[in-house]
């Protein structure tokens, strides 16, 4: 997505499995690479990983799209 992904769209490198097809390799984008899970991120189930992520893009989306 050379122009950014917005807040709420699956990225296009999403395999149906959830896996991202990039992964390991050299074209994967350095911010991919540079998000590194932690407990607090992850919590104890998916539900909880996919809420935190959807409140991290809300808060670093550009102000218009807020």
């Amino acid at each position: 997505m050379p122009h950014g992904k917005p807040a709420g769209v699956p990225c296009i490198q999403l395999m149906p499995d959830l896996r991202c097809a990039l992964f390991g390799k050299p074209e994967r984008p350095a911010f991919c690479g540079g998000l590194q899970p932690e407990a607090e991120m992850c919590g104890d189930e998916r539900g909880h990983a996919l809420t935190w992520l959807t409140q991290l893009e809300y808060l670093t989306a550009p102000s218009a799209a807020r």
